[in-house]
């Protein structure tokens, strides 16, 4: 499909005047068929809340090719769960997304030494390159994460690659998300019972106590709240967020 940014601009305008008004699991269904959003992946980290996408997928196209980035840190509960959550839903696409660390982090230790540029090594590059064959992505973005967030649409323009990025929750809230795991059974992340909110590497993820924001237990005791997949004015931008920008 075209790339140009005008092109591009306008088609993302009339995609989200055209499905301004639709639930998210329509605009998920529209996203997967609409010749205008051309071709989709999901990005899914099989955590917390990832099911909710993973199965408005699912009953859409189960061969939505779902991508998994396995950054070798993963916990061994989120491996199992992706593993449950696929054969559960029947998703018959799940790329499994692997970093090459040979040369960079052959001992495993980076994370101890600079975690943006671990997080740019088992996150960031391998997603960049996994996207390359795609014109869309579909998000887990939600305008209650950030005041960056708060105007967020359902199709946004990544101008840096000339994609269309596909925030089909961007208004739902936490109780929505309950909501929809409950009504639709699914399965839940076996360490959410366990005080993990939000979920990311073993090394840098961590319990959160009552009272805490969700994401305290995100590289706790550091500045980082990001794992550097994430855009501003929608281009991709590594590492840590800008104070101003952070969300």
């Amino acid at each position: 499909m075209p790339r140009d940014a005008e092109g591009l601009a306008a088609r993302v305008a009339g995609l989200n005047d055209r499905y301004r008004h639709h639930a998210a699991t329509e605009v998920v269904a529209h996203a997967l068929r609409d010749a205008e959003v051309g071709e989709v992946a999901l990005v899914s980290s099989f955590g917390a809340e990832s099911v909710v996408l993973l199965h408005m997928a699912a009953i859409t196209r189960r061969d939505t090719p779902v991508l998994f980035l396995e950054t070798g840190m993963l916990f061994a509960e989120t491996l199992a769960y992706q593993l449950d959550v696929s054969e559960r839903l029947g998703l018959t696409d799940v790329r499994i997304i692997r970093p090459d660390v040979a040369e960079a982090d052959p001992d495993g230790t980076l994370h101890t030494r600079d975690t943006d540029a671990c997080c740019d090594l088992r996150k960031t590059q391998p997603l960049e390159a996994a996207l390359a064959g795609f014109d869309a992505w579909i998000t887990g973005r939600k305008r209650y994460q950030g005041t960056t967030r708060a105007a967020l649409d359902f199709f946004e323009v990544e101008d840096a690659t000339g994609r269309i990025k596909v925030n089909p929750l961007a208004h739902w809230t936490r109780d929505d998300l309950r909501d929809y795991m409950d009504e639709n059974r699914l399965p839940r992340h076996p360490l959410v019972a366990r005080g993990y909110p939000s979920i990311g590497c073993a090394p840098c993820t961590s319990p959160v106590a009552a009272g805490e924001d969700e994401r305290a237990g995100r590289w706790r005791g550091q500045a980082k709240v990001e794992c550097g997949i994430h855009f501003v004015n929608g281009k991709m931008v590594r590492g840590p967020l800008p104070q101003e920008s952070a969300a």
